[in-house]
């Protein structure tokens, strides 16, 4: 018997109803088995929402049924922001061998890189990847050298920014975004600086 919410096994649900997204939103990942995880498989793979797809991964990553393996890997390849492919990796590396996540990480470097010249304020994707449920958790778990090769690479690129972006935000253990600035005082903060910035200062 499973406490699995019945909706979110609804192939025609509207994925805007404020029930279906309550439930995935709310799941506990202890009702989870390999029996539903059809479920979170498909509104992952039918959804053109990325917090939706953002939840199934969180959802879905330390799960190991044997199912998971293409799907996290059809995940790593469907995904464009390095914190969503990040979550994929994070499920990949219970069924991937350490030369396997390197191969993989040689390319994710390159892509990082090149968002600090497309993207040099790239704050947001950086608090994201440092979070404690992500490249440190996977430091921690399998300590492979190129996870922490990946965390050196982020943390300098995040290091290099100017003050004005670092220190936000973080994430805990489940994924979940710690404010460590209100609002009103990171806007003032970045507007200063661009303004700064406009005036040449």
């Amino acid at each position: 018997m499973t406490d699995f919410p019945e909706i979110l096994t609804n192939e025609k649900i509207n994925e805007r109803n404020a029930d279906f997204r309550n439930a995935l939103f709310s799941l506990n990942k202890k009702t989870i088995n390999e029996s539903n995880i059809v479920h979170l498989i498909r509104i992952y793979t039918k959804t053109k929402h990325i917090e939706l797809r953002n939840r199934v991964l969180k959802l879905l990553y330390d799960f190991d049924f044997h199912e998971l393996n293409d799907f996290f890997n059809l995940a790593y390849k469907k995904e464009r922001y390095l914190d969503m492919k990040l979550y994929a990796l994070r499920g990949i590396s219970q069924f991937a061998t350490e030369k396997e996540i390197e191969k993989i990480l040689q390319k994710f470097n390159l892509t990082l890189a090149k968002r600090q010249k497309s993207t040099p304020y790239n704050y947001q994707e950086y608090e994201l990847l440092r979070g404690k449920h992500a490249l440190p958790f996977l430091v921690e778990k399998y300590g492979y050298s190129c996870f922490v090769k990946t965390l050196n690479q982020v943390n300098n690129q995040y290091n290099q920014m100017p003050d004005a972006f670092k220190g936000h935000f973080t994430t805990d253990e489940n994924g979940v975004i710690v404010n460590l600035k209100t609002s009103e005082k990171s806007r003032k903060m970045m507007s200063d600086f661009f303004s700064k910035m406009r005036n040449g200062k």
